[in-house]
C-alpha cells in the first residue's frame, strides 16, 4: 500500500484536484453547482480559507486556496465540503459493499491531489492551470465562456484580460 504524505503547512497556499468517483460522462458537479457552492460557503464560515482560484468541471474541480496563518487542516475542509455536498443529493448512486458497510456515499473519490505552492512562479502556473482547464478539456473554445470559474472575478479585478488564453499557443502549453 502506498505511503501517502501530505504537506501540512500552516497558512499554506495549496492547489487541489478533487474528482467524482464516476467521472466518465458524469455532469453531477455542474448540474448541482448551487449545492456545491453552498457546501463551500458553509465550510468557509466554519473553517475560513481564501479562494485564489476555483473551477468546477462536470466531473472534477481544481482550486488554489490559502489557509489561515495558524491552520494547516485542509483535510477537514475537504471532508466537510464533500460531506455537505453529498448530503444535499438524493441517494441514487450505486454503492459497493465496502462503501455501504462504511456508510459512505458513492459520489467522490476518497482521495484528492494536493500540492503546496512553493513560490510566485508556482502560484502563477497553478492559477493559469485552474483557469485553462475547461478549454483544455474541450468544454469551451474560450476560457471566458466557462461559467463555473473564478476567471470572471479575476478579469474584473484586472488579473487576467477577458481574452486570456485565446490563442492555440497558450492552450498547447497545458495539454496533457
Amino acid at each position: 500500500m502506498p505511503n501517502y504524505r501530505r504537506a501540512w503547512h500552516p497558512g499554506g497556499t495549496y492547489f487541489f484536484t478533487v474528482n467524482l468517483l464516476q467521472r466518465s460522462g458524469n455532469d453531477l458537479l455542474v448540474r448541482h453547482i448551487s449545492a456545491l457552492r453552498e457546501a463551500v460557503r458553509s465550510v468557509r464560515q466554519q473553517y475560513p480559507f481564501h479562494i485564489h482560484a476555483w473551477v468546477v468541471l462536470p466531473d472534477h474541480l481544481h482550486c488554489v486556496i490559502e489557509l489561515p496563518e495558524e491552520d494547516s487542516d485542509f483535510a477537514l475542509r475537504w471532508r466537510l465540503i464533500k460531506t455537505y455536498f453529498s448530503k444535499s443529493l438524493p441517494k441514487t448512486e450505486w454503492l459497493t459493499n465496502v462503501r455501504a458497510s462504511r456508510n459512505e456515499r458513492g459520489i467522490w473519490q476518497r482521495r484528492y491531489w494536493e500540492h503546496l505552492i512553493r513560490d510566485e512562479a508556482d502560484f502563477a502556473a497553478h492559477m493559469d492551470y485552474v483557469h485553462i482547464n475547461p478549454q483544455k478539456h474541450g468544454l469551451v473554445k474560450s476560457v471566458s465562456d466557462w461559467p463555473y470559474s473564478t476567471f470572471h472575478q479575476l478579469v474584473k479585478q484586472g488579473v487576467y484580460p477577458i481574452n486570456w488564453a485565446g490563442g492555440e499557443d497558450v492552450f498547447l502549453k497545458y495539454k496533457d
